[in-house]
């Protein structure tokens, strides 16, 4: 008999369409773990909603939580589409599902906005530097000089989403790897209990377009040469990379990757500040120096005032207010255009 949580429910009740992703995606490894830590904190199906763009990571409302309502917008749309659903309707909690495609090139101008307005969402981000979809060009989080054997060398600058995440004052940062399941699901809980909007960045590895060594944003980034694409036609079985056992506070740790290449992770120190802003940037810049990818709750901020309490919503939702609740009368209008223009 299956496993059931407090309120009665099987992880299967978590559980979407079988998963059409490469196998050894670090993206199926994400999902699997929203669907842990949701059936492990007796979270009601039916009181989330999920959204998402375009892109390999946006096909996740299909692979999970097929109780809930959900929405795959348009690329890049998914902040706008996740902040009228939740303005309309504050007892559902969002959970938001995009790539560094969706979200750091087309959708950067609303993932700004998003911040700035603190939805209460949860928003994922599956960074694997490539537009795995539309057959592996570049993202704009790949490594200047990173060299592709269909795309050639990427000459830009990649854009790093914590960074800008901080940059623009958001209460959550996170970073974390697809391949440690402990510290992705300890993320996700929290990011699930924080009240305005919570920015986790996982890297999560391309089997099929980006499995070159010199990619922060992929397998490794250790070696200095260049590894040939595998077939678009067909791609090889591979198993999901995990630890064997979860990081200590402070610990570097090596990971071989299926090249033969490594990853280095490095775990935030036990007395690392979340709720320091700048010391946040800081360490972020001291990784790159480090050659290092920084992993853990980068900042927060639990008291800042999320898009509910700055809007002074009413305890009941929007949708469900009925017309003549909404509509103002002729009095309040004449009383609301007075005070604008004068008696």
């Amino acid at each position: 008999m299956a496993k059931t949580n407090a309120i009665g429910l099987t992880k299967a009740d978590y559980k979407g369409a079988p998963s059409t992703l490469c196998q050894g995606c670090g993206h199926n490894s994400i999902l699997s773990q929203i669907i842990s830590a949701l059936f492990e904190m007796n979270v009601v199906p039916e009181d989330v909603a999920k959204f998402s763009g375009i892109g390999c990571s946006s096909k996740a409302p299909t692979y999970m939580l097929s109780r809930s309502f959900g929405f795959n917008g348009l690329h890049g749309r998914m902040p706008p589409l996740a902040t009228g659903a939740l303005v309309a309707d504050p007892t559902i909690k969002g959970i938001g599902m995009s790539g560094d495609g969706d979200t750091a090139s087309i959708g950067m101008g609303h993932f700004k906005h998003i911040i700035r307005r603190n939805v209460p969402l949860v928003y994922i981000v599956a960074n694997n530097g490539v537009y795995g979809l539309t057959k592996g060009q570049f993202s704009a989080t790949a490594d200047k000089g990173l060299r592709l054997k269909r795309q050639g060398e990427n000459p830009y600058m990649p854009i790093d989403i914590c960074m800008e995440a901080l940059a623009s004052n958001a209460t959550f940062v996170a970073r974390t790897f697809a391949g440690d399941p402990k510290q992705v699901k300890t993320l996700l809980k929290a990011a699930y209990h924080h009240k305005g909007l919570a920015v986790i960045d996982i890297i999560s590895p391309c089997v099929t377009f980006n499995n070159q060594p010199e990619s922060r944003y992929s397998y490794s980034w250790a070696k200095d040469h260049e590894a040939a694409l595998h077939q678009i036609d067909f791609v090889p079985p591979r198993e999901e990379i995990w630890l064997d056992k979860g990081m200590e506070p402070g610990e570097a740790r090596t990971i071989r990757l299926h090249d033969g290449s490594a990853i280095v992770l490095k775990q935030v120190a036990a007395d690392y500040d979340p709720t320091d802003r700048f010391g946040a940037i800081k360490a972020i810049e001291e990784s790159y120096a480090q050659n290092v990818l920084l992993t853990g709750l980068l900042y927060i901020d639990p008291e800042a005032p999320n898009l509910y309490e700055i809007l002074n919503l009413p305890d009941e939702p929007l949708n469900r207010l009925t017309p003549d609740r909404l509509r103002p009368t002729p009095e309040q209008l004449a009383e609301v255009n007075a005070s604008l223009f004068g008696a």
